[in-house]
């Protein structure tokens, strides 16, 4: 069983940063696969930044390639999300997830969300809000 725990959300002017992380328990991140989803009012969850443990490669969604970015702390089992430039559209509740690497074929198929179950994990998300 693995425990996801999120946090690093908050008010953010419109051009802006903000780090999320994502504190793993119960295994160690570097065997999982990592997602960065995010659900805005009304909308799909939709995955925006995936790595894959299997080639160590990452997805960006073209909506934050470029703005955000996504590192891995295995010292200590924490998975960041580095938001810069953020803007009026990128206000969500901010989710990661996690699976085990041997499931997951490519970074972009850890983007989908349908992926992530089963033998997924997911975190209880973070809101982000961004001021215009």
């Amino acid at each position: 069983q693995v425990q996801l725990v999120e946090s690093g959300g908050g008010l953010v002017q419109t051009g802006g940063s903000l780090r999320l992380s994502c504190a793993a328990s119960g295994a160690p991140l570097e065997d999982y696969a990592i997602g960065w989803f995010r659900q805005a009012p009304g909308k799909e969850r939709e995955g925006i930044v995936c790595f894959s443990s299997r080639d160590d490669s990452t997805y960006y969604a073209n909506s934050v390639k470029g703005r955000f970015t996504i590192t891995r702390d295995n010292a200590k089992n924490t998975v960041y999300l580095q938001m810069n430039s953020l803007k009026t559209e990128d206000p969500a509740v901010y989710y990661c997830a996690v699976k085990a690497g041997m499931f997951i074929d490519s970074a972009q198929a850890m983007c989908v969300e349908d992926a992530i179950a089963p033998m997924g994990y997911w975190g209880q998300g973070t809101q982000v809000t961004v001021s215009s």
